[in-house]
């Protein structure tokens, strides 16, 4: 086990180096970051050169990339032109995306999993059915309908859970934008499993846990469910990254400051530094929970030994 992870952890590096580079240079050939900050207005050559000169942005593009991955190393992701740092930025928008993501992710796990065990156990039948159309209709409907039709029922109309999130980030007031947020998800996860429980409830090692007398429930949870999780871990696994950098529709709706909103302005005010500082934290999370999933493959599925 150890051989296996040091052997993927080293095949990371390229994987790093090679995805930070590309997010590097498509950032800066969106076009030039000195005049996207005057705007309309032509800047002064003079200023314009001083910044210039500050950022290195007048050094070859290669050269640049060491520059940062240098800093990288020391933990500094550079400064804004406004002069705030890329570090303090991170600090004040992930802690609330991740506790945002942490919602999301329970929800479609806990109710995704559930619901497609529920399905894939009476297939064919009301229950089924029912699983199927519901989870066509989420996946039809676009995240902002879902996000502002909850926001105005559940939030404004009913009162039930708070309408926005501001800065006051309080487990109660994350639950809404968590259902909306992990909605899309939830349904293909609910569709993953169902499939997976379907095919595999008619297996050979099923037949043969019924005909030992095992009870139903150690059979469902212990045989049939521990090894149709496997393409369900994989979907989560990478869904894990898409959650906290796709949040930007849902952040925008309930007026969350996290990941994707200062990214969404990073990318308006051509930042070049916030984007990739901020890309290159999901790409560390990605990696970690591709990492992550290959492990747990061993533990849902004995025959899998990693030498």
């Amino acid at each position: 086990m150890g051989r296996y992870v040091l052997r993927r952890l080293l095949q990371m590096i390229p994987v790093f180096i090679g995805t930070t580079f590309l997010i590097f240079v498509m950032v800066h050939a969106l076009g030039d970051p000195v005049n996207a900050l005057f705007g309309d207005r032509a800047p002064d050559p003079a200023v314009a050169a001083q910044i210039r000169a500050q950022y290195n942005l007048n050094d070859p593009l290669w050269q640049q990339y060491l520059l940062y991955m240098g800093r990288l190393f020391k933990w500094d992701f550079g400064t804004t032109f406004s002069g705030q740092t890329v570090t303090s930025q991170l600090a004040a928008a992930y802690p609330t995306t991740l506790k945002l993501t942490a919602v999301a992710f329970t929800i479609e796990v806990v109710v995704g999993i559930g619901l497609g065990l529920l399905s894939g156990l009476r297939r064919g039948r009301i229950a089924d059915n029912s699983v199927l159309i519901l989870t066509l209709v989420v996946i039809s409907i676009p995240t902002f309908v879902t996000g502002y039709v909850l926001q105005y029922l559940v939030g404004v109309k009913w009162g039930i859970l708070p309408a926005t999130v501001g800065f006051d980030v309080t487990f109660q007031s994350l639950i809404l934008p968590g259902i909306v947020l992990a909605s899309v998800s939830l349904a293909y996860v609910a569709r993953l499993t169902r499939t997976t429980v379907a095919e595999n409830s008619r297996a050979d090692y099923v037949r043969t846990a019924v005909a030992k007398g095992l009870p139903r429930r150690r059979v469902v949870i212990n045989h049939l469910l521990r090894n149709s999780l496997i393409p369900v871990v994989t979907f989560l696994g990478t869904d894990l990254g898409a959650l906290m950098g796709g949040a930007l529709v849902t952040e925008r709706i309930f007026n969350i400051h996290g990941v994707g909103y200062t990214l969404y302005q990073g990318i308006v005010r051509q930042s070049s530094n916030t984007v990739v500082g901020f890309v290159t934290i999901l790409v560390i999370v990605f990696l970690a929970a591709n990492l992550l999933v290959d492990l747990l493959y061993a533990v849902l599925d004995p025959r899998i030994r990693y030498a």
